[in-house]
């Protein structure tokens, strides 16, 4: 926004995401540290906590702006393959967008991906960190051309999916963020860089474990069929207004 950039409906949208919901846990976390402490209004706490929980709701509830973040990110892999399909239809004429295709997807059957391109853009210590999120960033696009390939215009019915695809987008953008910050403190020398850069690199470890973990689920039949089923468990419960089952006690 400083820069000058009017198109940042995106960005705005993960960071409410991520900031409302790092609050809520980081509030959960010191209150479950100080006990009974934490309840008492002497510590300041219960009112953060009271305070907090409508940000995950107003300014678009974080489920909503979830789709929204996904549902964006697709639009450029939905233009790109429409782009491809008509290459295809015409190879003589766009041989090389063709043979471009061929060998990036050959690279990638082969598990070779785009390698570390935020190397020249990141201080030395965390190149490997960089490395973990250029790898993340190569299946995210694989795998968003897969889901689109399959499901056509009938992704935005497919929460489930979007979900996934938004957890991984939001893990990938604070990944950035981290790396971009950790770097300038590194590059300027300041008294908490190396503390920086510890946080840095197991905040990339850990965020690695979970897009990936979010990305192996859309291609995992047992998940998906979970999927189905569940939307089958809501579609029950919607219709009768209340828990399908009955209560164990008899109430």
């Amino acid at each position: 926004m400083d820069s000058g950039y009017e198109d940042y409906q995106l960005e705005a949208a993960i960071s409410k995401i991520f900031a409302s919901e790092a609050a809520w846990f980081v509030t959960d976390e010191a209150i479950q540290i100080l006990g009974g402490m934490g309840y008492m209004r002497s510590m300041g706490l219960e009112k953060v906590m009271r305070d907090i929980r409508i940000f995950r709701i107003f300014e678009g509830t974080n489920d909503i702006l979830r789709l929204f973040v996904a549902l964006v990110g697709i639009q450029y892999a939905g233009g790109h393959l429409r782009e491809l399909q008509k290459a295809i239809s015409d190879p003589i004429s766009n041989f090389g967008i063709v043979m471009g295709e061929v060998a990036k997807r050959g690279k990638g059957a082969v598990g070779i991906g785009s390698g570390n391109s935020l190397a020249g853009d990141v201080h030395p210590n965390l190149s490997e960190a960089a490395a973990l999120t250029c790898k993340a960033v190569d299946a995210m696009g694989q795998t968003v051309e897969k889901v689109l390939i399959k499901h056509g215009k009938g992704i935005i019915n497919e929460q489930f999916v979007l979900n996934r695809l938004a957890n991984a987008t939001i893990d990938l953008y604070a990944n950035s963020c981290v790396l971009a910050r950790c770097t300038k403190s590194l590059n300027e020398g300041v008294e908490s860089a190396h503390h920086e850069e510890m946080m840095t690199k197991v905040w990339c470890n850990e965020s690695y474990a979970r897009i990936m973990d979010n990305l192996n689920q859309l291609k995992n039949p047992e998940v998906l069929d979970n999927f189905k089923t569940m939307a089958k468990i809501s579609e029950g419960v919607c219709a009768k207004v209340a828990p399908v089952q009955g209560n164990p006690l008899g109430f």
